[in-house]
């Protein structure tokens, strides 16, 4: 994927468990099958099995639906250490880009 990689990333590394939390934060409205997941995260299905039961185990992801043979995924909102990770996703980025736009500012 050419895209940028977000804030969060640009600070925290690339890691493919990293990938797939920055995904699913950012598209926390809806659910997306493991498959869709592995695709729009960039990060490659077999390396997504590798630890995906980790975040089911941790209840970090939550199974939300099945549709046809897909089972469907989301955050688990409910989960206190999910909801302290959005904070800090968010808190990440939003500080580093009001860093940018001071220092461009200053650039003139």
């Amino acid at each position: 994927m050419n895209e940028k990689k977000s804030i969060f990333l640009e600070i925290f590394g690339e890691s493919p468990i990293l990938k797939v939390l920055d995904f699913l934060v950012v598209n926390e409205d809806f659910d997306y099958s493991m498959t869709d997941i592995a695709h729009l995260s960039g990060v490659g299905y077999s390396t997504l099995k590798v630890f995906w039961k980790r975040l089911e185990n941790g209840k970090i992801v939550e199974n939300t639906r099945t549709v046809g043979k897909a089972k469907m995924y989301k955050l688990n909102l409910k989960n206190p250490i999910v909801k302290k990770f959005i904070d800090l996703y968010w808190e990440t980025t939003k500080y580093n880009l009001h860093k940018r736009i001071k220092e461009r500012e200053l650039k003139g």
